[in-house]
């Protein structure tokens, strides 16, 4: 596709969000030509700036993100930005943000084409998209609402928000985003266990014995502790990142690739999802939160952070399903901030076998998302200067001139959003499920501080998380494989 017309309503235009990824992101599929002539971007927020200013920041931003740029092409780029100064809460500001969309639509032949984007605190997710609707905002072309997470806080608010925008906007037009589904090795998944005989044949319970995944952060919640203390780990990280990793490994090969599909091969994973007991969170799950150093904080000393809080930095666990390729092989996931490193990473640990040199390791597959991009089978080999078996690692991995190639996450899904493919994307029964798992363990740990029993651990910075979290295996033969 090319030229995709449009009008898209960026709520939320002034902010970060938009400055370091939508509108560089925008800027390249402009020059692709996805969008070109017949688009034009309304960004929305509160601050009184002008469409002048507006253009400025966008230019800003790609300036900061390309090594070399077409003065001209960016001039016309940004010529089709405009801003409306608005406050969400006040219905009449709506009214002129129609009239802005449709003066718009008509001098860029949009052809009644609209995108909503929700880029603002989620707070207002709600209470715009029930003004789309009772504002009529929508256009007489095709109706797309972008979402950012968090989408809902608990399973009955994200009721509650799915209810709202629903009265929009068909599932089939909601696109509720995680970018992390348009990470290269992310999307790299599917076509490594459903194109290679040799991953396809062993991706089973017969020979996998368990699954790891790490999403580890370097850095602590530094400006975020006011929104980070009214979430945590659990919420801001499981509930959609890790989950959706989970989903694409343990899920069975859809029958084609089609959108319809692959929500259908999740949809049908996901029903077996063994929700957790209270005794399988004693158990299974860890939470924990940092402490302080020399040189950086505690994360009750963080700004905004409640002195007494009990929220979660980091937090380990486990997931089960009754059904797929893999029913019944634990999955074990862990996240947090202040590891010793920023990497995220899958680990496939094989079963071992019998075998006649009998110090053999177990194979591993593992899939590196950040900071670099490969996937290294770790395997057994003779020594060569004496006997016995070393083991040997055999990547895969992207040279400088392809890792260059390899488009951001938000300027991927972006595209997807503008040519209608929901494939990476959320649909609610999936999300529904998730915060059903989510709820539970939240159930758990909200008990136990209530009965004075905190079961939330410390741990010093710049390590691997609490101890504790060493424990959480079905087999005492099991460990962390990234230590």
């Amino acid at each position: 596709m090319k030229n995709i017309p449009v009008v898209m309503i960026l709520f939320g235009g002034s902010g970060d969000l938009a400055h370091r990824k939508l509108y560089p992101a925008l800027f390249n599929l402009y020059e692709q030509g996805l969008i070109h002539d017949n688009f034009a971007v309304i960004g929305t927020a509160r601050r009184p700036w002008s469409h002048e200013y507006l253009r400025e920041q966008v230019s800003d931003a790609i300036h900061e993100t390309h090594d070399t740029v077409d003065e001209n092409e960016l001039k016309a780029f940004a010529s089709h930005f405009y801003y409306q100064s608005h406050d969400v809460t006040n219905v009449e500001h709506y009214e002129i943000l129609k009239n802005l969309a449709q003066e718009l639509d008509d001098r860029y032949s949009a052809q009644g084409n609209r995108l909503f984007y929700m880029a603002m605190a989620p707070r207002f997710f709600g209470t715009i998209a029930t003004h789309i609707n009772d504002q009529d905002l929508t256009g007489s072309g095709f109706n797309r609402i972008v979402v950012e997470k968090p989408f809902g806080h608990d399973l009955a608010s994200a009721e509650e928000l799915n209810k709202q925008i629903t009265a929009s906007f068909d599932e089939n037009d909601i696109f509720r985003i995680d970018h992390y589904l348009g990470k290269e090795m992310v999307q790299n998944i599917m076509p490594m266990r459903f194109t290679n005989p040799m991953v396809q044949n062993i991706w089973c319970s017969k020979y996998i014995k368990n699954i790891q995944v790490t999403l580890a952060e370097r850095l602590g919640v530094e400006a975020r502790g006011g929104y980070y203390d009214t979430s945590g780990a659990l919420r801001d990280m499981v509930q959609n990142h890790i989950f959706q990793i989970i989903t694409l490994l343990a899920m069975p090969e859809p029958k084609d690739l089609s959108s319809a599909s692959v929500h259908q091969a999740k949809q049908d994973l996901l029903k077996s999802l063994i929700i957790p007991t209270p005794d399988d969170v004693k158990k299974y799950f860890v939470c924990g939160q940092y402490l302080g150093s020399d040189t950086t904080f505690a994360y009750k000393q963080e700004p905004n952070v409640d002195p007494e809080s009990t929220t979660e930095t980091f937090v380990a666990g486990k997931v089960k399903f009754n059904e797929g390729p893999i029913a019944g092989v634990p999955i074990y996931f862990r996240t947090g901030k202040e590891f010793k490193e920023k990497k995220n990473r899958i680990d496939i640990v094989l079963k071992h076998i019998n075998n006649p040199y009998g110090q053999a390791h177990s194979n591993n597959i593992t899939i590196v998302i950040d900071p670099t991009s490969e996937i290294y089978f770790t395997i057994n080999g003779k020594r060569i200067d004496q006997p016995g078996i070393r083991r040997e690692n055999l990547t895969y991995e992207f040279s400088k001139a392809e890792m260059a190639k390899v488009p951001d996450g938000y300027e991927r899904l972006l595209h997807d959003v503008f040519v209608n493919d929901s494939t990476n994307f959320t649909h609610w029964s999936e999300l529904k499920r998730y915060w059903e798992f989510i709820d539970a363990v939240e159930d758990a740990w909200q008990k136990e501080n209530e009965a004075g029993n905190p079961a939330i651990a410390q741990y010093l910075p710049y390590r691997m998380g609490p101890k504790e979290a060493n424990t959480i295996f079905e087999s005492p033969t099991e460990h962390w494989i990234y230590e």
